[in-house]
């Protein structure tokens, strides 16, 4: 049996958008008056959406002084501050998405070599829908796919077995015959919490962890290698 769809992660798969992601985030440090963060300290935590990055970010920087502080009304305006930031994060990153995404190499040709092969191409990101949108269009990836899944779509992000089996369920597509790229072990989960084909790439963000050591049942050096791998399998069985 063939493949007939693959599903593909955004950020870390397809595109590098560290450093746009990086600006919009130091830009809201900013606005609060925190110090900005290295661009490692920021693509450490890109993955799980902007919410979980901003959390994350604020935490780190403000959690001490928070409960030094904190009295009975504390923790409900800490979270509103939070989510007041969050959307000066959204303000900043709108202004920028996609002007600073850079495919990663061979992306756009394989994608192409996959579509002309008669695999249909899902996106699936934990990157709210409408700037992964502005990254595709950037990109002048857009056309390649057919559906696109962000992390505010479904009333659940991934790893959550339902995103990726409404994807398959869209294109009425059997588990044997679909197969998740990421660059993460929030991706590798997904797959395996849907029951279909784990694939990865090595050159992702993960928070900065190998890959290779949430066990993919194939790992690909560059995105060509994809292509490649596909039109090996031929009418095989897949393994």
């Amino acid at each position: 049996m063939i493949y007939q769809l693959l599903s593909f992660d955004l950020d870390g798969t397809l595109v590098d958008t560290a450093a746009e992601i990086a600006y919009a985030a130091n830009q809201t440090l900013a606005d609060a008056g925190l110090a900005p963060r290295t661009l490692d300290d920021i693509t450490l935590r890109i993955g799980g959406g902007a919410k979980l990055l901003m959390h994350g970010l604020l935490t780190d920087t403000t959690a001490a002084a928070q409960r030094a502080s904190m009295q009975d009304g504390g923790a409900q305006s800490a979270r509103m501050d939070i989510d007041a930031l969050l959307l000066r994060f959204e303000h900043h990153y709108a202004r920028i998405a996609g002007t600073l995404a850079q495919p990663y190499p061979g992306c756009a040709v394989t994608l192409g070599q996959l579509r002309q092969a008669g695999i249909r191409l899902a996106c699936v990101t934990n990157k709210e829908q409408g700037f992964a949108q502005q990254v595709l269009q950037a990109t002048r990836l857009d056309g390649f796919f057919e559906l696109l899944v962000g992390g505010d779509t479904l009333s659940h992000k991934k790893p959550h077995a339902s995103v990726l089996d409404h994807v398959r369920r869209v294109f009425d597509c059997q588990l044997l015959q679909m197969a998740h790229v990421g660059d993460s072990r929030i991706d590798v989960q997904a797959a395996r919490n849907t029951g279909i084909a784990a694939w990865a790439v090595s050159f992702g963000y993960n928070a900065g962890e190998p890959i290779a050591a949430s066990l993919p049942d194939q790992l690909f050096d560059t995105l060509p290698a994809i292509a490649h791998h596909v039109a090996t399998l031929g009418s095989r069985p897949r393994h």
